[in-house]
């Protein structure tokens, strides 16, 4: 059955035809996109009354379960000040005062004066555990209850990559840093949250990305909890999912190659027979390194304050893994912010392609907050993607970043055209839950270098804003093929999956502040209609 859509301004994202006024699909498929007058006959007509509609997008890069958790934690992004952090835990602990735990999440470095404590949470809440993780997901700040239910005392090693933070005398003081918060603060998560707990945080991320126009999704920590947690979502929904969700397995350095290399195993035996077309395992994921606010991120030249971080996986450990993970066709993501990181990032690759056969491949980079010189160029010749997230760089939350580099290495944060005009893929996403996960907040900061968050607060590196053609063309067409399906999705155009999105307002005539109050009216994916406002 034949459904057509006239008189829209419909944004294609297509190069040979970027603009048309209709559009019709068949099934699942678009058979027709050009004038209201051209619309074949069909069973349907909708009249979108000039509304703009665009090609549903993709979040290159977030993590589901942790976004759907998060949207029922604590929010302390906004919250400027430890006393304001405070109030809020007094206030969620008064709410539920049947609670067990109490768990939070955004919190800023730069909201609070000096290093974070566990007496700074106990003097609002002590009586049950309480874990925060902070924006960007690379730290966790518990209090004392917490350290005692996670066991660590000063005797407690630091993990591989990690670091459990300490006062002059030894004793923990309540930050975990990297994978120190990974095995202790998370694996208790994990391991207290039941499979009810896990899908309702399931659900919570789907309908949250349907309700912003997100049509599919590549989530960069898959573990068996989130695989499990997709099934059951996909037999609730009657064997699909109401959005498109690709996946990469999460690798973890045990510091041994064999077991390094079973992870690896367990990636390429769940790509190579999937459940279903709706949820893929494609790749592996690798975290070579941390965070710039926390100073934490592998550069090749010193923070302001003389200190720098290693490679949470060290090159030599590296190597076979990404040389495996090649071989078995499995695409390589690797989370890479400092420019130390993304050089080994690098070399990884090219090892691994001088270490297997000649094939077609499309690995990628995430992040690449800062990247030295010639790192565009370099990805560019090695068919590389640069998978980035515009709301990283809102000015509303880049004083603290800037602050660590302190010196000219701030002047090429998230340059996003050199990597245009080095020629390589460039996918937007959000990395929710460490961002908001709107698709079109995301775009109004890849547009202006404005902050999403602060309007208030002035734009940071206008001159590596981007048209907003240019944007939506990496969040949409850039985002898909980024995980090998730009033949297939990501544009409006024939042949193509039918996944678009309808919005109330038009920011192309309305000006690019209307971003930031625009609204999905529908969403469609696969031809079917997931979300109505």
């Amino acid at each position: 059955m034949i459904t057509r859509y006239v008189n829209g301004r419909i944004f294609t994202a297509d190069l040979e035809r970027e603009w048309a006024e209709a559009f019709a699909v068949d099934g699942d498929e678009i058979v027709f996109v050009g004038a209201t007058d051209d619309a074949p006959d069909a069973e349907t007509t909708v009249d979108l009354e000039g509304r703009l509609v665009l090609p549903g997008f993709t979040d290159a890069h977030t993590h589901l379960l942790m976004m759907g958790a998060a949207l029922g934690q604590v929010p302390l992004t906004d919250a400027r000040s430890l006393g304001e952090i405070q109030a809020r835990l007094r206030k969620a602990r008064g709410a539920d005062p049947d609670a067990r735990v109490l768990r939070g999440r955004g919190w800023l470095f730069d909201s609070l004066d000096g290093a974070p404590t566990a007496a700074m949470i106990d003097a609002a809440v002590a009586d049950i555990p309480v874990y925060l993780d902070a924006n960007d997901y690379h730290s966790c700040w518990v209090n004392s209850a917490a350290l005692v239910e996670l066991g660590i005392t000063r005797d407690t090693p630091d993990p591989i990559g990690g670091e459990i933070a300490r006062d002059a005398s030894g004793e923990p003081t309540g930050l975990l840093l990297e994978t120190a918060a990974v095995q202790y603060a998370w694996a208790q998560r994990d391991a207290a949250a039941t499979d009810e707990d896990r899908d309702a945080d399931a659900q919570r991320a789907m309908d949250a990305y349907l309700e912003t126009g997100v049509t599919g999704v590549v989530d960069m920590a898959f573990d068996e909890f989130g695989l499990a947690a997709f099934e059951r979502a996909r037999e609730r929904h009657g064997g699909e999912l109401p959005l498109r969700v690709a996946a990469h397995w999460i690798i973890t350095n045990t510091g041994d190659d064999e077991a390094n290399l079973a992870q690896v195993a367990r990636a390429a035996q769940l790509a190579a027979h999937p459940s279903s077309p709706w949820l893929r395992v494609v790749g592996i994921k690798l975290i070579l390194d941390g965070v710039i606010d926390a100073c934490t991120a592998a550069l090749r030249h010193p923070y302001a304050d003389g200190s720098n971080a290693a490679p949470i996986w060290p090159l030599e450990r590296l190597k076979p893994v990404v040389a495996a993970a090649d071989a078995a066709g499995l695409q390589v993501a690797q989370h890479a912010i400092g420019d130390y990181a993304s050089e080994i990032a690098l070399d990884a690759i090219e090892h691994a392609v001088a270490e297997n056969s000649e094939r077609e491949r499309r690995h990628r980079v995430e992040h690449l907050e800062y990247a030295a010189p010639g790192t565009a160029e370099r990805m560019a010749r090695l068919g590389v993607t640069a998978s980035m997230q515009p709301v990283h760089s809102d000015p509303a939350i880049f004083a603290n970043w800037a602050e660590m580099l302190g010196d000219e290495r701030v002047d090429r944060a998230f340059p996003w055209p050199e990597y245009e005009d080095a020629g390589a893929l460039l996918a937007f996403s959000t990395d929710a839950p460490t961002a908001p996960h709107s698709a079109l907040a995301n775009m109004y900061v890849a547009s202006t270098r404005a902050s999403a968050l602060d309007t208030s607060v002035p734009a940071t590196h206008p001159q590596y804003a981007l048209p907003l053609e240019r944007a939506l063309g990496h969040a949409t067409r850039d985002a898909a093929a980024s995980v090998g399906d730009g033949a297939w999705r990501g544009r409006i155009a024939p042949g193509f999956a039918a996944d678009v999105v309808v919005l109330d307002s038009d920011p192309f005539a309305e000006g690019l502040p209307s971003l930031l109050d625009a609204r999905v009216v529908e969403t469609i994916v696969a031809g079917r209609s997931r979300f109505r406002a």
